[in-house]
């Protein structure tokens, strides 16, 4: 094939494979896309060292996640949290079932935060009567969606985003573009109460209030062990040990406000 007939060939090829949609189980549908859209493959210089000659195009490292790839996936969560919520049949208007944005003499703002391969993505959503705000790696735009089960649409003031959302768990499978992006949504309530321990440190699960420690600076404790106890949304998380060491240091007393993430201990394991 040459000329008009074989770019038209190699359209339809790009195509077909951007309509895959698969989740579930690791494919090669990625790297196809790169090598039909490869000069190499474009050209015809086949043979078998196609693959190691065009290493740097067929293997780059893992695209930053864009500001449409964030949105959609932030309104598939709104989604599938609108559809499960509980509504009371014998009062469907009770303000107790629903989780709308409005609040009293104020807007309501919310972090979510999604795994994406090694890195953390931090996203802030913030609604008043004026509607949503999206704000996510130092951009931020008006933020609206539409959603038809997978399909999803999403309206960013200037821009807009079109793309299907598939979710397994608590993994968006965000295709777009062409493009198909794993996130991982991180949910602090899934976890709440647990230990977050990484190189001695201890960190609070979400914003909250210190309301007990139960330990000393030098106390020696057993893995499991409570140490600390926080208030945060109505509910008590006990902070435990990670394994069995030394609490070398208090960070935070009784009664102090503690935001999410932060450090609450130091500990030295055995």
């Amino acid at each position: 094939m040459w000329g008009k007939d074989r770019d038209e060939a190699l359209a339809r090829m790009r195509q077909a494979l951007a309509a895959y949609h698969v989740v579930g189980l690791s494919t090669n549908v990625a790297f196809l896309q790169r090598l039909v859209k490869s000069e190499a493959f474009r050209t015809a210089d086949l043979d078998t060292g196609l693959i190691e000659r065009n290493e740097a195009a067929l293997f780059p490292p893992p695209a930053p996640v864009g500001m449409e790839i964030i949105a959609l996936a932030t309104a598939a969560l709104l989604d599938r949290e609108t559809r499960e919520r509980r509504i009371d049949a014998a009062d469907q208007h009770s303000p107790w079932t629903h989780a709308g944005a409005w609040r009293l003499n104020g807007g309501a703002t919310r972090t979510l935060r999604f795994a994406y391969g090694s890195h953390t993505l931090d996203v802030t959503l913030t609604a008043n009567e004026r509607g949503s705000t999206l704000i996510y790696a130092d951009q931020a735009a008006p933020f609206r969606a539409s959603c038809q089960a997978d399909d999803i649409r999403v309206d960013l003031g200037t821009r807009r985003a079109h793309g299907q959302v598939h979710v397994e768990g608590d993994d968006f499978h965000v295709f777009n573009a062409g493009r198909h992006a794993v996130l991982g949504w991180l949910d602090p309530l899934a976890h709440a109460g647990e230990t977050e321990g990484e190189g001695g440190k201890l960190t609070a699960p979400m914003p909250g209030k210190v309301i007990a420690v139960m330990v000393e600076p030098g106390s020696t404790v057993t893995r499991g062990t409570p140490l600390l106890v926080m208030e945060a949304m109505k509910m008590e998380h006990t902070i435990s040990a990670p394994a069995d060491g030394v609490v070398s240091e208090i960070l935070y007393g009784v009664g102090e406000q503690v935001a999410e993430g932060a450090q609450l201990l130091a500990f030295e394991g055995k």
